[in-house]
Formats: structure tokens, sequence, C-alpha cells
């Protein structure tokens, strides 16, 4: 089965997924530009550079990767005219468990992600640009770099792009499928040939030192395609799609305990979670009651069913809200998840019904930070090992009583001690386990 359902639910807005939903749709140029592609492009060249820009930032599109961070603001970083070479670099190493959509664009549509970066790449005086794709995605690789020859053969990028005097080059780099090539400053060392490991910021900051300390700009495959989108149908209209700080769509991929896991593209803060999971997703398996929910991809923190969230701030319309709601009715919306102390990230929504063990969960999710962590930093090293190596031997059998109590404290000892946020990436589950699901850590303790 396609990771996208063929049939778009009514609250459904597809921009990102609009083409590749149109049955006999292919990935090849001619099918991308009969459906309307590379007219944006077309459009850029005839703007000022600042003019895509306030585009951007008027449309209020924010970052896809994970996080969150103004797209616009980051592109104005750059200073166009300062005589220096600047490079984008696209974040195509999508490795947060739960998160599979930027995979399905590579596939189904890549032209759609060539014509943002070349937009992206004109408003920022960028004359080359690195699509870094993990080495798990063979196939995306393959077909990517056989969309930019197409795009080049007909005069899109390369010398002269539509005749504007502009010169791009865009070039595919595999990654060595690290999770921490996920972070920006990770991704630019391995792309300059060197072991991933993040860099301190300041002073690194990838728009003023970034690949071979030059000015850089990192965006993530989904970002850059929003971009052709807001240059289409206008920035205000683009707004207008999502909350007030978070314009248009947001692609969720929703895996684990429910009956339709997939890709969906919502406007962004038009569904809660109820709706997502049951109206969307088609409820769960037979039988089964929702335990919990990952709203973020395995690093966001986890909710517990049935428990009641304090809501305060704007909500999807707009007007200020303060209130408590159950979980269930709490918005799939940037600004409502961070207020109820966990986050968007990468929308990688996974679903947990009764059937779950917690200490099982965490445990599988601590197997993966431990073998992840580049081990530049000792908390971060020798941290998540010590808790995947404790919640092993509490699934085992030889829990501790005190265990519960040393997860906690090796967790909040790695979280704000590292260079990069990998720290809190391996903390915050275990720091939310706990605190969801004391009963299950401590019953796991005393085995």
């Amino acid at each position: 089965m396609s990771a996208l359902h063929p049939t778009p639910h009514p609250k459904e807005r597809r921009i990102i997924f609009e083409n590749i939903s149109k049955p006999g749709y292919a990935a090849d140029i001619d099918t991308y530009i009969a459906n309307g592609g590379y007219e944006s492009l077309k459009k850029a060249v005839t703007m000022k550079p600042s003019e895509i820009i306030d585009a951007v930032k008027a449309a209020n599109l924010r970052g896809r990767g994970g996080a969150g961070f103004p797209c616009g603001t980051k592109w104005s970083f750059i200073k166009y005219d300062d005589g220096k070479p600047h490079y984008i670099v696209v974040n195509g190493d999508e490795s947060e468990p739960g998160t599979f959509k930027d995979r399905y664009i590579l596939h189904q549509d890549p032209h759609q992600l060539i014509e943002g970066l070349a937009i992206s790449a004109f408003a920022t005086n960028t004359r080359l640009a690195y699509i870094y794709i993990r080495c798990e995605f063979p196939h995306a690789a393959k077909i990517v770099w056989k969309a930019i020859q197409e795009a080049k053969a007909r005069g899109f990028i390369g010398k002269n792009l539509l005749g504007s005097g502009f010169d791009l080059d865009i070039y595919v780099h595999q990654g060595a499928g690290a999770y921490i090539c996920g972070e920006e400053t990770a991704l630019l060392e391995s792309l300059e040939g060197k072991r991933a490991y993040p860099r301190i910021k300041p002073p690194y900051f990838p728009a003023v030192l970034g690949l071979y300390m030059k000015p850089t700009i990192v965006n993530n495959v989904e970002t850059l395609c929003h971009v052709k989108h807001i240059l289409r149908i206008g920035a205000a209209e683009y707004a207008r799609m999502g909350t007030p700080g978070d314009g248009g769509t947001r692609t969720m991929c929703v895996s684990g305990d429910v009956m339709r896991p997939g890709i969906y593209e919502f406007p962004c803060g038009a569904v809660t979670i109820r709706e997502l999971i049951f109206d969307v997703c088609g409820g769960l398996k037979p039988g089964r009651t929702l335990k919990a929910v990952i709203p973020g991809g395995s690093s966001a923190k986890i909710m517990r069913a049935g428990e009641v969230y304090k809501i305060k701030g704007k909500g999807p319309d707009g007007t200020m809200v303060d209130k408590d709601l159950p979980m269930l009715d709490v918005v799939m919306d940037a600004s409502t998840l961070q207020s109820v102390g966990t986050m968007m990230g990468s929308a990688g929504v996974m679903v947990l019904d009764d059937s779950r063990d917690m200490v099982w969960a965490l445990n599988n999710l601590n197997q993966f930070y431990a073998h992840e962590s580049c081990g530049q930093c000792t908390p971060c090293r020798e941290g998540s090992l010590w808790m995947s190596k404790m919640t092993t031997r509490m699934l085992d059998g030889g829990g501790r009583d005190k265990d519960p109590k040393t997860l906690q404290d090796i967790a909040n000892n790695i979280a704000g001690r590292t260079i990069c946020a990998f720290g809190e990436a391996c903390s915050w589950p275990t720091q939310s386990f706990l605190a969801k699901f004391p009963e299950e850590f401590e019953k796991a303790a005393r085995s």
C-alpha cells in the first residue's frame, strides 16, 4: 500500500502531495511541467531576491525538519552581496524514527524539490547547492540525480538559468547513514568529508561559518518544496491556510497502532489528536484502547491518553486560549504542542495502544539513541548507553528499586549539557516516559 492514501480526507489540503495524488503521475520532468511545474521559478527570476525572501517571511513558513525555525528569517541571515560564495544544503538525511515524508517526496516528485531549491538559491545569491541524501535511500539518490540532469537540459538550472544571467549547479551527496547527520552542522562536517561531529554554536552558525566556512543555508526537503507554492498561490493565501506564525500545510507521518497508517497533509492546526487517530486514521485496532501518542518523532515527549493539558496561547483561529483540554482534544499545531510540554518536531506521529509495554517502548528508543550517539560529548556518549543498559536489564527481570530515579538522574544530566540537540533527543523520551507512566517503571524495578 502506498504511504499516501489515494482519496484525501475531507480536512486534508494537499499542496506538497497535490500532483503525487493524481492517477498516473510520474517523477519525470514532462509530467511535472504538464502539471504546472517550474512556473513559480519563472516568476521568481522576474522578482527582486529581497521580494522572494519577504514573501517567504510573510507566508510564515517554518522549517519542516524538526526545529521549526522561520525559513525566511534564516535566509535573511545571508548577506546577498557580501562578496563571499554562498551554499544551500538540502537536508535529505531523514532519520527520525516515525518520519518518512521526505523520502516519499524524493521518490515521487523530485522536481518539486529542485524548483523550490532553485528559487531559494536565486533569492540568496547561491550558485552551488548540495542535496544530502542518506545512504539508505539509494533509489531516491538516483531519481533526484536524474531529475537534476533533466532540469539542466531544459535550462531550469545550470548556466544562465532561464535567461536570467544567474548560474546554479546542484549535486547529490549520499551520507553514510548516521542519525547525527540530521543535525545541520554535523551534516556539513560530513559533506566536507570529515567525521560528523556537530560544531559548537557560536561561533559556527551555518549562516556565518557553514560549508567550507562560508555562509550556508541548511533546509529540509519538505521546507524547500513549500517555497514554490508560496509564489504560486501568494504569501497571504499561504499564511491564511495555517495558524498565526505557522502558515501553510504540514505533512504528518502516522504510524503505530492505527488502522490506516500513512502520510497525511493538513493545514497547520487543522486537526486535533482525536480527529487524526479516530477519524482520519480509522481508529485503533479492534478491541484496543489508546494508551499514548508521540506527536513529533521519537525525540518528542510522549503524551498519555486520559490526561488533561493546560492550553495557554493562541488557538488555531488566532484567538487567545486559556483552558484545560483532554489530550485527545489538543490541536496538532507547533505552538499548541509546545505549550503542553512536547513538540511538533518532524510530525512523525506514533500511536500506542494498551497492548504496549512502556518499559519496552522506551528501551527500544534508548537502544536506538545509544547506537546513534556520535560520541563527541561525554554526557551523551555515556548517558545514552547507560539508559539503554538499564532499561534492557529491567526488561530482562533484573530491575532494582532505584532504577527509575537513576534513569531520571542520567537523563537530567544529559539534557542541556551537549554541543548539539542530540542530548535532548535522547533524554526527553526517558524523562517523559518516567513522568507519564511511573507505575510501569516502578513495577519493572521491583521485578
